[in-house]
């Protein structure tokens, strides 16, 4: 479930729709969490599906350590790539927000935590020596990751939650150890699916 603070709005012809906060959203927010609604496909199910729902999903999922297709129920689908994003996918299972967002921000995370299929080039250009996105990022990029996400945590009890009534018990309990002990936040390199691609 996306964060309520938010919005769809057309950004460009190129980029197409994303998502944008409509209040303040301070650092250490959880701005999106894995809920029931959303829906799992297996490689097996996305074998079955039509050419026209097979085009919808590899534009709208993530894949999952396991190699599955995540499917957000809700607007989350359109959050759109950067390579400096403000939230970030943690593998406690939700998204936080590396930094005070500002009201009419657009909220963005960066794709090379998803387990793309195929590498990309970022519509908004090369950030550095990084001109693409690719399905390994993960095993590239994971350690720089992990400080940005141990950095925000923190701050994830210096204000309400919205999406706090989401969270498992089971996420609960891992965010108040990791609180109490930032070495056992496991890494972001947990959610590295190395399976083969499909294409």
């Amino acid at each position: 479930m996306l964060h309520p603070q938010t919005e769809l709005k057309f950004v460009s012809q190129e980029i197409g729709h994303g998502i944008f906060a409509t209040a303040d959203i301070p650092k250490g927010t959880i701005t999106w969490v894995k809920d029931q609604l959303d829906r799992v496909f297996t490689q097996a199910e996305v074998n079955q599906l039509t050419p026209a729902n097979f085009e919808n999903l590899m534009k709208y999922t993530y894949r999952n350590k396991s190699g599955d297709y995540f499917f957000c129920w809700d607007l989350a689908r359109f959050v759109n790539h950067n390579h400096n994003p403000n939230t970030m996918l943690t593998p406690l299972g939700f998204e936080i927000a590396l930094r005070n967002i500002k009201e009419g921000e657009e909220i963005t995370n960066d794709y090379g935590t998803l387990n793309i299929i195929e590498s990309f080039q970022c519509a908004s250009g090369p950030q550095e020596d990084r001109h693409f996105v690719h399905p390994d990022d993960l095993l590239r990029f994971h350690k720089e990751w992990d400080s940005l996400i141990l950095a925000a945590l923190p701050f994830i009890k210096s204000h309400p939650q919205a999406l706090e009534k989401m969270l498992t018990v089971e996420q609960i309990q891992q965010i108040n150890s990791v609180l109490e002990n930032p070495e056992l936040m496991p890494s972001i390199k947990e959610n590295y699916f190395g399976g083969l691609n499909i294409l």
